[in-house]
């Protein structure tokens, strides 16, 4: 999975881009902490989209 597919999932589940630091996307949904992507071009980000979409409490199956 690359950043952008992990963010249309996030997107998907009611986050919203809040702002962009340097090579980072940050994530927020109320209620949540903030949930930041690295955006490293179409590069696999694997474990690291696993964890990420764990912080974000979305349970998703590849």
């Amino acid at each position: 999975m690359n950043a952008s597919q992990l963010i249309d999932i996030l997107k998907a589940n009611g986050w919203k881009l809040d702002r962009i630091e340097g090579s980072h996307h940050i994530f927020v949904k109320e209620g949540r902490r903030p949930v930041p992507v690295p955006m490293h071009g179409s590069r696999d980000i694997g474990n690291l989209a696993k964890r990420i979409l764990k912080e974000a409490g979305i349970e998703h199956t590849r």
